[in-house]
C-alpha cells in the first residue's frame, strides 16, 4: 500500500463527511467502495488507551483481519463458496484463499473479483485453472463503531508490514514513549531493524539493498499515526456518550503523521 493510496481513500471519507459534517457507518462504506479500482489495503487499527493511575498506555486493536489463517474466516469462505473444494488451500504451510492469497476481503485484486481480469496478461501464477462465476474475494468492509473515552490517545493504522515485526503492545509502547514529530518514520524504522534481526544483519546493510529485492525481507509498510486531542473529548460533556469528531476541511481534534517503507 503506498501513501498516495492512503491520502486518496481519506480524501473520499473527507467528501463525504464534508456533505453533512458527520460521518455514518453507511458514509464509511461507500467511501470505501468507492475507491475499489484505485487502493489496496490490508490494515490493522490499535488504539493507545491510559491506564488511569499509571503511567500505562495499553493497546486496543479495534479492527478485524480477514485472513485465511483464521478458522472464522476460512468457514466463512467456505459457507460463500460451498461448491468449491479448492476455495482455501494449505500452501507452504500458510492457508490461502485459492492457494493465492492470505486475505479474503480487500480493496483491489481485480484478478479475483472479475473473471476476465484473471487471464493474460496476468502472470501466469495467478491465474485460476478455471473460470469463477462470482466473486472470490469481497470488497465489504468490516467497521466497528467506537465511543471516543477521554483516556484515548492516539490511533495507529499502518499494514501488515508493520505487525509482522511489531506487536500491538510494542507499537503502542514506542508511540507512548517518542516525540510525536516523526513519530510514523520512528515505527516504520523499528519494523526494518526487526526485519533485519530476524535475517542476522544489520539494519544498515537492509536499507542498502534495492527495493525491487527487498521484498524478500520485508513486505510493504505503510503507518499513519492520528493523537486525539483529549482536551476536545473532555469538553465534550462526555458521560458515557459517544463523541462526534465532525469533519470539514480540515480533522479539527486530531494531528497526523504519516510514513511508508516500499518494497517494489
Amino acid at each position: 500500500m503506498s501513501w498516495p493510496n492512503a491520502y486518496y481513500a481519506s480524501l473520499e471519507c473527507a467528501a463525504f463527511v464534508s456533505e453533512n459534517q458527520d460521518m455514518s457507518i453507511n458514509d464509511l462504506r461507500k467511501a470505501f467502495l468507492t475507491t475499489e479500482d484505485k487502493f489496496l489495503s490490508l490494515v490493522r487499527v490499535v488504539l493507545g488507551r491510559s491506564v488511569r493511575g499509571t503511567k500505562e498506555v495499553m493497546a486496543m486493536q479495534l479492527s478485524t483481519e480477514h485472513n485465511a489463517s483464521s478458522d472464522a474466516i476460512r468457514d466463512e469462505l467456505r459457507s460463500l463458496h460451498p461448491d468449491d473444494q479448492q476455495i482455501v488451500v494449505m500452501k507452504h504451510r500458510v492457508w490461502r484463499v485459492k492457494g493465492l492469497i492470505q486475505i479474503s476481503r480487500s480493496i483491489g485484486d481485480a484478478y479475483l473479483k472479475k473473471a476476465e481480469f484473471n487471464k493474460e496478461p496476468l502472470l501466469p501464477k495467478f491465474r485460476l485453472p478455471e473460470p469463477f462465476q462470482k466473486p472470490i474475494l469481497s470488497a465489504e468492509p468490516s467497521l466497528l463503531v467506537h465511543k471516543l473515552h477521554p483516556d484515548d490517545q492516539f490511533l495507529v493504522f499502518a499494514s501488515d508490514g508493520l505487525w509482522e515485526h511489531l506487536s500491538n503492545q510494542e507499537v503502542v509502547k514506542i508511540v507512548q514513549t517518542s516525540p510525536r514529530n516523526g513519530i510514523a518514520r520512528r515505527l516504520v524504522k523499528a519494523a526494518l531493524k526487526e526485519a533485519a534481526k530476524k535475517r542476522e544483519m544489520r539494519y544498515s546493510d537492509l536499507n542498502k539493498i534495492d527495493r525491487g529485492v527487498r521484498r524478500h525481507f520485508h513486505d510493504d509498510i505503510t503507518v499513519i499515526v492520528v493523537f486525539l486531542d483529549s482536551h476536545f473529548i473532555n469538553g465534550s460533556s462526555y458521560h458515557d456518550s459517544p463523541v462526534s469528531i465532525k469533519g470539514g476541511g480540515r480533522l479539527a481534534a486530531a494531528a497526523a503523521a504519516a510514513a511508508v517503507a516500499g518494497v517494489d
